[in-house]
């Protein structure tokens, strides 16, 4: 009895250590479990677009799991699908955890993916212009938008714009082509021409026989010759959400209105700000704002200065050529006879000019409504221009610089108060205060036509230069030159003083043209 009371027991232990066993062994070997290895994270949940999914065993199952639900998104559609999906697992060690379903999991992402799937409506194309994009529902809405740019200069519809696959790009991207609809016709004609045979043997042996004759005036088509776009233009094939497509009246209407865009301007002889102005239809005191070397309209203005200004532009820029007739008054070139004995500064008129007149064929080329050139094929003088003959020096005048070092200006040329009794109201020089004593030098180099006492200008030096000008210094305490002397720029010539008519130390200092006193500034270096 008590041996089998011992079997018992012992078959007990049996049974629960066997029951022991099968636990673990399920823990460790069912497939909705994770066993526990202290290998790192063993356990990952999915999150995709900030919304949980479910847990898996590794990211690359929740990448598959991923990819599969595309797949059920994209087989439900006939149309190209975008997905959005930001996957993202966040990691987890455990010693065992549940694991969800695979199917479950990817249900799941199938939900959240059609929370945020965009779906097209239609295929669709993007037309990029330069940095400018616009996207448009169909192809013929393109050509529409592209043709439109076309007709706001060509009334007759003469040109037509196709497009056509770029054959120099590896995406399939479309370009254009500008087709003139007559010479397209006249090209079928041709064909038709050259496969009759005979007929183009004959046309090429009267051309050949048949000597070119110059075209009269009646014989020009006068108009539109040639469009083009001067902007680069790409169009591309896509699948976009109907909110992102633009209208195609909405569309031409950018495209080809008027926007304010900056250019510059380069002065020409004989402009002024106010003419500036008028020519560019801005005005005045905006084209002031824009240019910060222009204080107001009085400003000095030179030759080849230039100015930032305006002008209405279209975002898609046109350039075409226009045949155009028209008579004008015209003026010869100017000839000029150069002179080596003159200096550059020196000019003579030989011959006074008079205008011609002329009937003229010109091709000209716009770019939108600005005329960027002009070529006269075709010209027919009526009576001929006299052109202006100058006679001009070719030797480089001499330079004038400043006659002493450092100073004071205390008195510029022109009107001025009166600064001591018997100085005058109108100082025909410039004045620096500087101690007695200071070296004076030659502005130019001359020859001295006086040197010594000068009554109002104390002791002075005058000096006598090839350009036929003539240099004065006044007030001077000493003078280091005689008469007929000949003297280099630069060189010692005096010390500065305060004799004569003198309010104290300084230097007097005068630059005559044909006798007469100018702004020394005005000629100084």
């Amino acid at each position: 009895m008590k041996h089998m009371t011992c079997c018992y027991r012992r078959l007990n232990i049996i049974k629960i250590k066997i029951g022991v066993l099968a636990i673990f062994v399920s823990i460790f070997f069912l497939p909705s479990y994770v066993p526990f290895e202290k290998l790192g994270n063993n356990m990952f949940t999915v999150i995709l677009n900030n919304k949980e999914a479910g847990v898996v065993a590794s990211p690359e199952e929740a990448e598959e799991y991923a990819l599969e639900a595309r797949r059920r998104i994209a087989s439900d559609s006939e149309e190209l699908v975008l997905v959005e999906g930001d996957l993202e697992t966040v990691g987890s060690e455990v010693l065992w955890g549940k694991i969800d379903a695979p199917g479950q999991v990817i249900d799941n992402m199938v939900e959240i993916f059609r929370s945020d799937v965009k779906e097209t409506l239609q295929r669709s194309y993007v037309v990029k212009i330069n940095e400018y994009m616009v996207n448009l529902s169909r192809k013929d809405e393109v050509i529409s938008l592209l043709q439109a740019a076309l007709d706001k200069y060509d009334s007759e519809s003469r040109y037509q714009v196709e497009l056509h696959l770029d054959p120099a790009r590896e995406l399939s991207v479309l370009t254009t082509q500008i087709q003139n609809q007559e010479e397209a016709v006249e090209e079928v004609q041709e064909t038709v021409n050259m496969e009759a045979g005979i007929h183009a043997d004959l046309t090429e042996v009267f051309a050949a026989v048949e000597p070119a004759k110059e075209k009269d005036f009646e014989d020009y088509d006068l108009g539109l010759i040639s469009m083009e776009y001067g902007d680069n233009i790409e169009v591309v094939e896509a699948y976009l959400n109907e909110d992102d497509l633009t209208p195609l009246g909405a569309a031409i209407q950018e495209v080809t209105q008027d926007e304010e865009k900056s250019d510059v301007y380069e002065v020409v002889s004989g402009d002024t700000l106010s003419e500036i102005a008028i020519k560019t239809n801005i005005p005045m005191d905006r084209l002031i704002e824009m240019n910060e070397s222009l204080e107001d309209e009085n400003s000095m203005i030179r030759v080849g200065d230039e100015l930032v200004i305006t002008v209405p532009e279209p975002k898609l820029a046109v350039v075409r050529q226009e045949e155009m007739y028209y008579e004008e008054d015209y003026e010869e070139e100017v000839i000029y006879v150069d002179n080596d004995d003159w200096y550059t500064t020196e000019t003579k008129t030989l011959q006074e000019p008079s205008a011609g007149h002329r009937r003229v064929i010109a091709v000209v080329t716009f770019e939108n409504d600005k005329k960027v050139n002009q070529e006269i094929v075709k010209e027919e003088i009526t009576y001929q221009a006299v052109p202006k003959i100058v006679e001009r020096g070719t030797k480089i005048p001499p330079t004038y610089i400043k006659p002493i070092s450092g100073g004071r200006l205390t008195s510029r040329f022109g009107r001025r108060s009166r600064p001591t009794r018997g100085a005058s109201t109108n100082h025909k020089g410039v004045d620096w205060a500087t101690p007695t004593g200071t070296a004076v030098f030659a502005s130019c180099g001359g020859t001295v036509a006086k040197a010594g006492w000068g009554s109002g200008y104390g002791y002075v030096v005058y000096i006598n230069h090839p350009d036929g000008r003539q240099t004065r210094y006044g007030h001077l305490s000493k003078v280091l030159v005689s008469p007929g002397q000949t003297v280099s720029q630069g060189q010692k010539i005096a010390l500065s003083g305060n004799t004569g008519i003198s309010t104290g130390p300084h230097l007097h200092f005068e630059i005559l043209i044909n006798g007469s006193q100018v702004d020394p500034f005005a000629y100084m270096n």
